[in-house]
């Protein structure tokens, strides 16, 4: 915890000087007492709770001015609260793979399900974007508050050839940060099935240098990655989550499917799709983020709901000068309450 006010804290060599005056006073008190013939008669009569009760009403007393002046030195602490302007990137995987039945009905129905209840779960304010990536990356919803329109967004998912996740990682990127130098049309374009270095599709203006920020520090915007395979073209995902670490956004990659794979055929070909959760981990795990296995569609549920609760809260450092007044108010209040009940008077 720190202070706006510092210079107040001295404040608080109030309280054992209180203390002092206090046992003080019990102490003169003790002298000006008349006297009686077994005081020890009288105290056994009182008995040690009611010996102790008296205490209470000045000590209550004591913790309302120590809160009250901790509240003049206006305390910040980081606190968890409900977040006011936040993006999310939902990048899905469209890849021929999601087709594969391992997961109830299929990989990409059960994706789509459970990216249109976690939609539905989010506060109103929250904006959702929406990429889908295959060979290619292709932003299928710009940021928005209508919810109608994500979900016609997904439900219009057509399957390609492909897996692109580092270009879904940087569209996302690109949507989030508009200036931040990444070329749209590289990552939308058919691209040849080969690795794509990242400094051909980024085109940073020298003359607005970027400085690196903490990773995870950005709370306004995340990004969801979910995918069922491994990377067959396009950008390095792992170099992908190094821009979106210099960026300060968390990327959650979610795996898909079973990790041994699954062999699928289509229109007379097949192949042998495996979840590449080595990278997927690495991921999030550069990006301060979570990675998260789903091989059941109630398993998908599960992490959508777990991300929509986590996403939807930030910890921002706030002060709490008014929670520390109303605390000295009500041990205040508490106290004069208890003396009143007590013994008649206030104090």
């Amino acid at each position: 915890m720190v202070f706006l006010w510092p210079s107040l804290l001295w404040l608080l060599l109030v309280a054992p000087l209180l203390v002092l005056l206090y046992w003080w006073l019990l102490h003169r008190r003790k002298k000006t007492a008349l006297a009686y013939s077994s005081l020890a008669l009288v105290r056994e009569a009182l008995g040690p709770g009611q010996r102790l009760r008296r205490h209470i009403p000045p000590a209550l007393f004591l913790l309302a001015l120590i809160a009250l002046l901790l509240a003049a030195a206006r305390p910040l602490a980081v606190i968890t609260l409900p977040s006011q302007d936040q993006t999310i990137m939902l990048a899905m995987d469209v890849s021929g793979s999601m087709r594969a039945a391992d997961v109830e009905p299929d990989r990409i129905t059960a994706a789509q399900n459970a990216a249109k209840a976690f939609i539905a779960e989010l506060p109103r304010h929250v904006r959702v974007g929406i990429v889908a990536f295959a060979g290619s990356a292709q932003l299928a919803q710009l940021p928005t508050q209508s919810r109608e329109d994500l979900v016609k967004a997904i439900d219009s998912f057509q399957l390609q050839r492909g897996t692109a996740t580092g270009n879904g990682i940087m569209l996302s990127l690109a949507t989030i940060f508009p200036d931040a130098g990444i070329d749209i049309a590289a990552l939308g374009g058919r691209q040849a099935m080969r690795p794509k270095p990242i400094d051909e599709i980024s085109k940073q203006d020298p003359a607005k240098p970027f400085t690196p920020v903490a990773p995870g520090s950005y709370n306004s915007a995340a990004i969801i990655m979910l995918t069922d395979g491994q990377r067959t073209t396009g950008v390095d995902p792992l170099e992908a989550a190094k821009w979106a670490a210099d960026r300060g956004v968390r990327v959650y990659t979610v795996g898909v499917g079973t990790v041994q794979g699954e062999t699928i055929g289509f229109e007379g070909w097949s192949m042998r799709v495996r979840l590449d959760e080595e990278t997927l981990k690495a991921v999030a795990a550069r990006t301060n983020a979570e990675y998260f296995h789903a091989a059941t569609a109630a398993d998908l549920k599960k992490v959508y709901q777990t991300l929509s609760t986590r996403l939807t809260v930030e910890k921002r450092e706030t002060e709490i000068s008014a929670l520390l007044a109303l605390a000295g108010a009500v041990l205040a209040l508490l106290a004069a309450a208890l003396s009143v009940w007590w013994y008649g008077r206030v104090m």
